[in-house]
C-alpha cells in the first residue's frame, strides 16, 4: 500500500505590489488550514508542522509584511491593521476561504482582524499562544504594550531576547536547536524597523481585545486552545479566558513555553487532526 504524499511549495504572490511569500502544501479539495506565524519568526515556523499535516490539510502560511521572504517596496510605517490588510487581501486572491485559523503570537492580532470583518470565513479556530484577554499579559509584556520609546523597542530585537522567547519556560531547552533563534534574527538584523514599528503599536491590539471577544461570544468557532504554559510573555490564565466566550473550547495547557511546536509539535498535530475530524 502506497502513503501519498504531498510537497510543500514555496510561492510569492502579487498583492497590491506587496510580493508575499507563502508556503502552501496539500490536496486542494481537503480541509483549509492558515497558519499565521509569531514574532519575531516567519512561516519557516511552521515548516515541521506542514510536514506532519501536509496530507490531512490544504495548508496555506504566508510571511506577513516585514517577516521573513515577504517583499515589501520602499519605506512604510507597519502596524498590525496594515498586515491584515495585507493577508486579507492575499486570501481573497488565492480564493482561501473557508478554513481553519491557527493563530500565534502576532498571528493572533493578524488573524483576529481579519475574523472580525469576514466570520465566514472561519471555520474553525486553533489558537496557541495568541493573547486576546488582559488576563494573559505578563509583566514582561506590559512592559512593551504601555512603552512608546523606539529605542527601547529596538533593544528587544538583539539575540538575547530572541533566545530568551525559545527557551523560556520550556522543559528541556536543550532540545530546542539554535537554528530556531539564529535564522529569526537573521530577518530581525535584515529588517529591524518593521518590528519596532510593530511594537510601538501593540497597544491598538489590547484596545481591539473587547471587539475580538465579542466575535468569540457570537460567533462562536470551534475552538481549539493549544497553550505553552511556561511562556513569560502569554499567561496561562490567557488560554482559560477564551472558555468565558468560547465555553464549549478545547483547551490543553502544555508543559513548555512560548514556542509551543519546538517540544510538542506531535501533540499539537495530533490534536489539530482530532479536531478537525469532530467537526
Amino acid at each position: 500500500m502506497t502513503t501519498k504524499t504531498h510537497v510543500t511549495k514555496h510561492r510569492f504572490l502579487d498583492v497590491d505590489g506587496i510580493n508575499v511569500f507563502y508556503r502552501e502544501a496539500g490536496d486542494p479539495n481537503a480541509p483549509k488550514l492558515l497558519l499565521l506565524h509569531g514574532f519575531p519568526s516567519a512561516s519557516h515556523q511552521y515548516a515541521r508542522l506542514i510536514e506532519e499535516l501536509k496530507d490531512d490539510f490544504h495548508i496555506v502560511a504566508p510571511d506577513h509584511p516585514g517577516s521573513g521572504h515577504t517583499e515589501v517596496p520602499g519605506e512604510r510605517h507597519y502596524t498590525f491593521d496594515f498586515l491584515a490588510d495585507t493577508v486579507e487581501k492575499f486570501l481573497e486572491k488565492l480564493n482561501f476561504t473557508g478554513f481553519t485559523m491557527y493563530v500565534f503570537d502576532f498571528g493572533a492580532p493578524v488573524g483576529f482582524r481579519v475574523a472580525t470583518r469576514h466570520p465566514e470565513w472561519v471555520e474553525g479556530l486553533v489558537v496557541q499562544n495568541g493573547n486576546a484577554y488582559e488576563d494573559g499579559l505578563s509583566e514582561l509584556a506590559k512592559a512593551f504594550v504601555g512603552n512608546r520609546d523606539p529605542e527601547y523597542a529596538r533593544s528587544l530585537l538583539a539575540l538575547e531576547y530572541t533566545k530568551f522567547g525559545y527557551v523560556e519556560g520550556a522543559r528541556d531547552p536543550e532540545s530546542i536547536s539554535p537554528h530556531t533563534w539564529t535564522l529569526d534574527q537573521h530577518y530581525l538584523d535584515l529588517r529591524p524597523q518593521p518590528q519596532v514599528d510593530l511594537f510601538l503599536d501593540y497597544h491598538n491590539n489590547v484596545a481591539q481585545y473587547p471587539k475580538w471577544q465579542t466575535y468569540l461570544r457570537e460567533h462562536r468557532p470551534p475552538t481549539l486552545i493549544t497553550w505553552g504554559k511556561g511562556d513569560p510573555f502569554f499567561l496561562e490564565p490567557g488560554a482559560r479566558a477564551y472558555l468565558r466566550d468560547v465555553p464549549d473550547a478545547q483547551l490543553h495547557l502544555l508543559d513548555t513555553g512560548h514556542f509551543a511546536l519546538e517540544e510538542d509539535l506531535t501533540e499539537i498535530a495530533g490534536l489539530i487532526r482530532e479536531f478537525a475530524a469532530r467537526r
